[in-house]
């Protein structure tokens, strides 16, 4: 998520009951305070008690521990790693795909250029093996490029043409157009252990805004999303502002859309879910609805931003444009098939594609977050089961796409209310609305989720599971529309006031999974799913905050302190163990005057039960939390995965500012600071270790 846009968040506009004195309730009953946990929640909940739960049942496992030194935190132009550590640039932003071409410094950028390099502002990202042989050194990488830098892109003319302002040139906007999207792109390894891509591979593909798509589910061929340029309603063009992402267990990769709405206009009156949702009325955050021309024009290629009804039916213009955005769009990395756009899974601001516990014979889940303030968790649960026949087989050519028909376009969507005894429980979003309009239900599932009186949350982002016991870890990134003394969700100015993109403020009373107002910190939560149809049990992870906050709950210090958690991923390694990454996206006054976004690791000796709420970090156990590596300034740290071997840990750099050093070089070391002011790139960076050995430990 770019720090740009987390100035302009959307807000739930829902009248949900509070939870009546939850706060005070949740602890009182943890009775934390800063530096430690009460003796009963200590033993039960930190990583001591962890390990005693497990040596009480007589478990002989080694526990597994991070073995390199801490980095301090910083503040330059450069990627710091721990000792004995180094890190590659790896497909920066204008990389070309395809053989014979190169990257310089001063090019100017046109839309055939664009639409044949990887693309700007990298974010989710995973890898998939060609075979099972050389898996942790030449794969397929697919990542996502969630939105663009105009200055950057438009550098070498003095940035971009009328972007507050006028009308656009259709180039620049068919440029920007091609810069969103994903990427596909072979990956391997040398002999010395330096990454590149392989310029000319037959995988190498681009999807961008433009790009033909399919939709399935629900809303496929409904009313609801009938437009010119597909009068049927099964198809559309683009996938825009892709975020998180997720990896299905039948080998395809997952792009889920964010901040599609910025790029849309509605300037008459306007759909419930256009409101919701937050379509702007006036200018679309990049204008490129300006570079149709006027009404009479019949250039649909820029028309469809602009989804003001002007005919006399659907079909006759793009009123439902917007509505074939908003999904979890699934891509078959390995071949050169149509995406398919999953609209059973809801239509909101997907943040990511979190698979669940896969276990044979079960149904397969998938949860995803509305990244904006007191927004939702949602849960996805197929109507078949899991047939392991059905999993990846790298090498192979077969319809990975219609495996996914099967899994993923019929099955029940959830939304998540937690309570303040550590319980929680997932609620049909179907109920919400009528049934008998499975389409409609999709197409507004925040009001939907609304009405089943889901739980507000502080921006739901990353989850991570941990396959071995299933729990699920989520980042809730931060909130400053929340209060103690909010009696229930509420506009300012009775909702006249409305933000740039067209909701209107609220502020909604604290919760007890979300217990801190104005949280600009952040934590994190996780919870497994009970053996009860459709419950859970959660608590508080961890609370981010700077060491010297008085509501430092989790007892960090200047070594391990951080902000606004954002991308998160569950390393599994030996006997079931692993490390959980975190990652940031850190606005927080109290951290960034010390640090960059910056990405850290914790070894989550996995609990016997969760038991209910607490923080899990805390002074007699910090040492457990360590960070990792820093970003350059300006950046946001994200999209993260190893290798199968584990000795190759990648992480995505976005929105730096002057980073990397030396953009002509082919292979670049990510750890070099730019002498000066440079054209920055959004960038893949790859950390290994000097001896070649397993990241972390």
């Amino acid at each position: 998520m770019s720090k740009e846009i987390e100035d302009h968040r959307l807000f739930n506009h829902s009248g949900n009951p509070p939870f009546a004195d939850v706060l005070a309730r949740h602890v009182s009953r943890r009775d934390v305070m800063r530096g430690g946990l009460s003796v009963a929640a200590a033993s039960m909940l930190s990583f001591g008690g962890a390990a005693q739960a497990l040596a009480s049942n007589g478990a002989q496992k080694t526990p597994l521990t991070l073995a390199f030194e801490a980095v301090q935190g910083s503040l330059t132009d450069a990627v710091v790693v721990p000792e004995g550590y180094v890190a590659q640039v790896l497909v920066p932003w204008g990389a070309p795909l395809s053989a014979g071409d190169s990257w310089q410094p001063d090019q100017p950028m046109t839309a055939e250029r664009q639409a044949e390099s990887v693309g700007m502002h990298h974010d989710g990202m995973d890898a998939f093996p060609l075979d099972t042989e050389s898996a942790s050194r030449r794969f397929i990488l697919a990542l996502n490029n969630e939105y663009i830098d105009q200055a950057a892109l438009w550098a070498p003319q003095g940035g971009p043409t009328n972007a507050d302002e006028g009308k656009r040139p259709a180039e620049e906007s068919r440029t920007e157009i091609n810069a969103h999207g994903v990427t596909i792109v072979e990956v391997e390894k040398d002999a010395n252990g330096q990454w590149s891509h392989v310029p000319g591979s037959r995988y190498n593909r681009r999807f961008t805004s433009a790009t033909e798509m399919d939709l399935a589910g629900p809303v496929a061929g409904s009313d609801y999303v009938k437009t010119r340029f597909s009068p049927a309603g099964t198809q559309t063009r683009g996938t825009n502002n892709n975020c998180g992402h997720g990896v299905t267990p039948w080998g395809t990769y997952m792009a889920s859309e964010e901040n599609w709405p910025n790029v849309f206009i509605h300037t008459g009156e306007r759909f419930q879910d256009d409101a919701r949702i937050g379509i702007p009325t006036e200018r679309g955050r990049y204008a490129w609805e300006t570079s149709a021309g006027d009404a009479s024009e019949e250039n649909d290629e820029f028309a469809r931003f602009d989804i003001t009804p002007r005919g006399e039916r659907a079909e006759d213009d793009y009123r439902n444009e917007a509505r074939t955005f908003g999904y979890q769009v699934e891509i078959d990395p390995y071949s050169g098939a149509r995406a398919v756009k999953r609209t059973a899974l809801g239509r909101f601001r997907h943040e990511g594609c979190w698979l669940g516990k896969l276990e044979a014979g079960q149904p397969v889940v998938f949860y995803s977050g509305h990244d904006a303030r007191n927004e939702y968790v949602y849960k996805y649960v197929s109507d078949a089961v899991w047939d392991p026949a059905d999993a990846n087989r790298p090498g192979e050519a077969y319809d990975r796409l219609a495996i996914g028909n099967k899994y993923m376009d019929n099955g029940t969507l959830y939304v998540a209310r937690f309570h303040a005894d550590g319980s929680g429980e997932w609620l049909a979003a179907a109920l919400g609305l009528a049934e008998n309009d499975l389409a409609g239900v999709i197409i507004n599932t925040c009001d939907a989720a609304d009405l089943m009186g889901a739980t507000p949350m502080d921006r739901p982002e990353w989850a991570a599971v941990d396959t071995a016991s299933g729990d699920v870890y989520l980042t809730l990134t931060n909130n400053s529309q929340r209060s103690e003394e909010a009696a229930a969700p509420t506009f300012t100015n009775e909702g006249d006031e409305i933000d740039q993109l067209g909701v209107g403020y609220v502020t909604a009373p604290t919760n007890a999974a979300n217990p801190r107002a104005n949280n600009g910190a952040g934590h994190i939560i996780r919870w497994r799913e009970s053996r009860l149809p459709n419950a859970f049990r959660w608590e508080v992870f961890v609370f981010g905050a700077a060491a010297d906050d008085a509501d430092n709950h989790s007892g960090l210090t200047e070594m391990n302190q951080f902000a606004s958690p954002d991308g998160l991923w569950f390393d599994e390694r030996d006997d079931g163990q692993g490390i959980l990454w975190i990652q940031t996206d850190n606005g927080y006054e109290g951290i960034t005057e010390y640090t960059n976004d910056q990405l850290l690791a914790v070894v989550p000796n996995g609990l016997d039960d969760i038991q209910g709420t607490g923080p899990v970090i805390n002074s007699s156990n910090q040492q457990q939390l360590k960070r990792f590596a820093v970003g350059p300034n300006g950046c946001e740290v994200t999209g993260i995965f190893t290798t199968p071997d584990k000795t190759a840990l990648f992480i995505n750099i976005q929105h730096p500012s002057n980073w990397p050093a030396d953009a002509s070089a082919l292979i670049q070391d990510a750890t070099v600071a730019a002498s000066g002011q440079i054209r920055p790139r959004a960038s893949t960076v790859v950390i290994q270790k000097r001896d070649g050995g397993p990241i972390g430990v």
